[in-house]
């Protein structure tokens, strides 16, 4: 599977096809998207890798908060980032080829959904993070 921002200046591969998609509807990501959530992947570090413009890739951490996104300094574009110490997430949006075998498979902070989203009734809700 390969992926890249809006204007092609970031590259990059997974190795491994991710196995579903994880969307998140707290107000934070709202707000950077300018959306209903995010919907991503998440890959094992050694699945993923870099083939060009890692050095537009640009980061911003909210202040007093653990989230963060990355982006493209050229377009602006969600790009992946570190998840956690051995995975990435990866905005499914960015994947440019191998998506249509992906699904939905939960919903994160539905508590805090905007009102006028519906959610799929296929996949998990919680009401909070994985662990709610």
């Amino acid at each position: 599977m390969h992926g890249e921002c809006n204007c092609g200046a970031i590259r990059y591969h997974l190795k491994q096809a991710p196995s579903g998609v994880y969307m998140c509807h707290c107000s934070i990501c709202r707000k950077s998207t300018g959306s209903g959530g995010i919907a991503v992947v998440i890959v094992e570090n050694e699945h993923f890798q870099w083939l060009s413009g890692q050095d537009v890739l640009c980061h911003w951490r909210k202040p007093a908060h653990d989230w963060h996104n990355y982006f493209c300094s050229v377009c602006g574009s969600s790009m992946p980032g570190e998840n956690d110490a051995d995975r990435m997430y990866i905005p499914v949006g960015t994947l440019s080829e191998g998506v249509d075998s992906l699904r939905l498979c939960h919903h994160f902070f539905v508590d805090s959904k905007a009102a006028w989203e519906p959610l799929s009734e296929s996949a998990i809700q919680h009401k909070e993070g994985f662990e709610s």
